[in-house]
């Protein structure tokens, strides 16, 4: 899968490719001095070096000075244009152009890198966003065609390539973000060829994959040069309410004056406009939970749920539970009386991490799964986090937090739909015992404060 992230490469790279003379690094020793004194002794010869200690030279004659780096690595490739270490030096060059701000000088050297290696996807997305910085035409039609090459090589991905980590829902979940974002940058590359109908083609697939706000406003502003206002108004209520993770709040309100602007010319008025936009969030908000409430679709019995691991997402067969008692705790990151329980559930589920004869999960019910990574790396819980991915339909579970304690054949044998925080935990402990076999429940006694 693609990596959307900023790419920076160090000179040091050099460093990992050949030893840098130790000049560079401490006071030469008696062997590195004859060595360098050899060298000095093939120069005055007029002998060529060897390529590798050419490219030390190159290297260690530029010192600190970039741009003489540049002008040596250049050279060198000049008189070694088919050395080995080409990817390496190329890289090397990309950087020290990006921090030259020659973008076109670094698009030259990041192509070359794509050349050699056309599978590097995330040099690939850095040459189409050096191309892009140039704005000639021809720079931006090669960007078009990287984009194409980045798009077909994840459509064409195969699911025996996912780590064994990821779920398979999860990676096609991601495999859709990926297509998604790839179109609608090859959407935009093609908007700045002014191929209008190629771009508006990209960015109708890109929404329908994902629906996303960019994708929405360029749609918008399709629509709103075709004088197709309502259509205008559509899409950009859509951006408006895809824009609030996605965007910049300064960005956010340009898009609500573009919808106002479109609905007045589509209607006369700004009448109906607050409750087609409430709507429209409805709509969209739907839309976005609706792959989650398809996890386990079907199933009638807890125990053949496949949940996901959070938040790795690896899976997670409650069937592997069958015979267990199962404590469940449904809570979501917004609860406030969620985190009030935190530490009274997690305390139980600490003092019977010792018996293999009770399970504590903690199902997880947000809408947004992102915000769980942050929550969960601050708590380190001792329960089993999961996402819920439908459980919590199963056991009609509408308010938060809900604690189920299920019996080893599954059935529902204490449910707390809210909590006293005086009792529950004592009510918890009372109903695992009479859970748990006879032959255990001394030992799963827990001193409860009365």
């Amino acid at each position: 899968m693609i990596r959307w992230q900023s790419i920076s490469m160090a000179t040091c790279l050099l460093s990992a490719m050949l030893p840098l003379p130790a000049a560079a690094q401490a006071p030469l020793n008696d062997k590195q001095k004859t060595t360098d004194k050899k060298t000095t002794q093939k120069q005055a010869a007029g002998k060529p070096l060897p390529r590798a200690e050419e490219l030390q030279k190159a290297i260690t004659d530029a010192g600190n000075d970039r741009t003489a780096l540049v002008k040596n690595l250049q050279a060198f490739l000049e008189n070694f244009p088919d050395a080995p270490e080409r990817p390496q030096i190329y890289r090397a060059l990309v950087e020290a152009c990006m921090q030259f701000h020659d973008d076109a000088c670094a698009a030259n050297y990041a192509e070359r890198i794509v050349s050699l290696t056309p599978e590097d996807v995330s040099m690939t997305l850095l040459a189409i966003q050096l191309l892009e910085r140039t704005g000639d035409t021809a720079a931006l039609r090669r960007a078009v065609t990287y984009a194409t090459r980045v798009y077909e090589s994840v459509n064409g991905s195969a699911i025996s390539a996912k780590s064994p980590r990821v779920s398979s829902e999860e990676w096609e979940g991601q495999r859709k973000r990926d297509e998604s974002a790839v179109l609608a940058l090859r959407g935009r590359l093609e908007a700045q060829l002014r191929d209008s109908a190629a771009a508006q083609k990209d960015f109708e697939l890109s929404y329908n994959l994902l629906p996303n706000a960019s994708a929405a406003l360029k749609l918008g502003e399709f629509d709103e040069l075709a004088k197709n206002y309502s259509g205008a108004a559509m899409q950009y209520a859509r951006a408006f309410a895809l824009s609030d993770t996605a965007t910049k709040s300064g960005n956010r309100r340009d898009v609500r004056q573009k919808l106002g602007n479109a609905w007045r010319l589509a209607y006369g008025s700004d009448a109906g406009l607050g409750d087609f936009l409430l709507k429209t969030i409805d709509d969209v908000t739907a839309a976005s939970v609706a792959p989650r409430a398809k996890r386990n679709e079907g199933a009638k019995d807890a125990f053949a749920f496949v949940l996901r691991k959070a938040p790795d997402g690896s899976a997670y067969p409650i069937s592997a539970q069958k015979g267990k008692v199962l404590v469940i705790n449904f809570w979501a990151t917004w609860c406030g009386p969620c985190h009030a329980l935190e530490p009274i559930y997690e305390r139980l589920a600490a003092h019977y991490s010792g018996n293999a004869q009770v399970v504590f999960l903690s199902a997880d019910c947000d809408d947004d799964e992102s915000l769980v990574v942050a929550y969960l790396a601050e708590r380190k819980p001792r329960s089993n986090e999961v996402f819920a991915d439908g459980l919590e339909e199963l056991f009609s579970v509408d308010s938060f937090p809900t604690v189920l304690i299920l019996d080893r054949a599954g059935k529902v044998v204490f449910r707390s739909n809210g909590f006293d925080p005086d009792t529950i935990e004592q009510e918890l402990s009372d109903a695992i015992q009479r859970a748990v076999p006879e032959a255990n429940a001394l030992k799963l006694a827990v001193p409860v404060k009365r």
